[in-house]
């Protein structure tokens, strides 16, 4: 049986820490491989890097330049120091599997961009590093995402129908006919965090803010009315789209509660539609967004399937997980981006090595 150990390593668009897990990969059949978590841990971002991050996508090229270099440079510490409170062997680490953080996702023209220098990680650890797992899915005309649903089906396929993450994105996985299916829902932390922000919170914790706003339907169906939510998958979100369509439709100055119960009310109505579109027994959500209690309560209204329940590491640490088995499907060369997923012409083994 092949086996790996992999540090993974997530920074999703929430913007909410940086999750770094070690884990034991072992091949056990063609689509199933056995884990084992020995450590995990979150890694909080320092404000100054924080604000950068935020306005990631408005920087000029130089700018960014610096925020790729810096950025790779915190996510080295942060293995390093992990590596060290865990007492990991270095010597027995594989590969770290680095997602980045993305600032441009544009697949329709081509490209898209996480920053987090894999470069400097492998340098500054000793420990080769995979990342940009995205772009060789854009050049065969894939979303190049989501990455995440192979890893639903390799590691967890027998214990749900579904995989629900709710992080800065809503997005879901499911297997149809034997092929797997996976595609962006709608948007989730990002809009709520941003909110939340207004009150001078990072989140809203278990949703009580929400849960004290009142309704405005108006702004419901227009949300529930975007040209999005009638796009067949595969399709992705990016920060863009949310700029361009969905911020312009909040207000981030008044009525944060009744616009955060909106958009709780909404996250719930397209979770709750698709699930049930799909005819889905059971659904596996992780994620932050599967804390916020308001929100599953609504989500409850709308989907009458059976939610399974996991523990809060896998809730928060499910994504890294996955990134370091792309990271172990890449290094048996095998591919780890699904073109049933992404649109692709063909599956690929997407990431970059990069030596110390």
């Amino acid at each position: 049986m092949n086996s790996f150990k992999i540090i993974g390593l997530m920074s999703g668009t929430s913007l909410d820490g940086v999750d770094i897990t070690y884990a034991t990969y072992t091949k056990v059949s063609d689509k199933n491989w056995e884990f084992k978590i020995h450590a995990s841990h979150t890694f909080q971002f320092p404000e100054i890097l924080l604000s950068s991050m935020h306005e990631a996508s408005k920087l000029s090229g130089s700018q960014l330049a610096t925020l790729d270099h810096d950025l790779g440079d915190f996510f080295s510490s942060c293995i390093n120091q992990f590596i060290e409170e865990s007492k990991i062997s270095k010597e027995e680490v594989d590969a770290v599997a680095s997602h980045g953080q993305t600032v441009f996702h544009q697949p329709a023209r081509g490209f898209t961009t996480q920053i987090g220098n894999p470069a400097v990680i492998a340098v500054k650890t000793g420990i080769r590093t995979i990342g940009d797992f995205r772009t060789k899915d854009v050049l065969y005309q894939g979303q190049g995402a989501p990455l995440v649903p192979i890893g639903d089906q390799y590691l967890f396929g027998s214990k749900a129908d579904g995989f629900i993450n709710i992080g800065g994105f809503a997005n879901i996985s499911f297997e149809e006919k034997g092929v797997v299916r996976a595609y962006d829902i709608c948007p989730a932390n990002l809009p709520m965090n941003k909110l939340a922000r207004s009150k001078k919170l990072e989140y809203d914790k278990n949703g009580d803010l929400a849960r004290a706003g009142e309704l405005n339907y108006f702004l419901l169906d227009l949300l529930n009315s975007l040209d999005y939510y009638r796009e067949e998958g595969p399709k992705s979100l990016g920060t863009e789209w949310l700029e361009q369509y969905f911020y312009p439709l909040l207000k981030f100055d008044k009525d944060i509660e009744n616009n955060l119960a909106t958009v709780v009310e909404h996250i719930a109505i397209q979770i709750g539609e698709i699930c049930t579109k799909n005819e889905l027994k059971r659904v596996m959500i992780t994620g932050g967004g599967a804390k916020n209690t308001f929100l599953i309560e609504r989500l409850k209204r709308y989907y009458t399937g059976e939610i399974i329940s996991v523990d809060n590491e896998l809730i928060d640490y499910k994504e890294a997980l996955i990134f370091g088995l792309l990271g172990a499907l890449n290094l048996n060369n095998e591919p780890n981006c699904l073109s049933s997923v992404t649109g692709a012409v063909k599956n690929v083994i997407g990431g970059v090595h990069h030596l110390p």
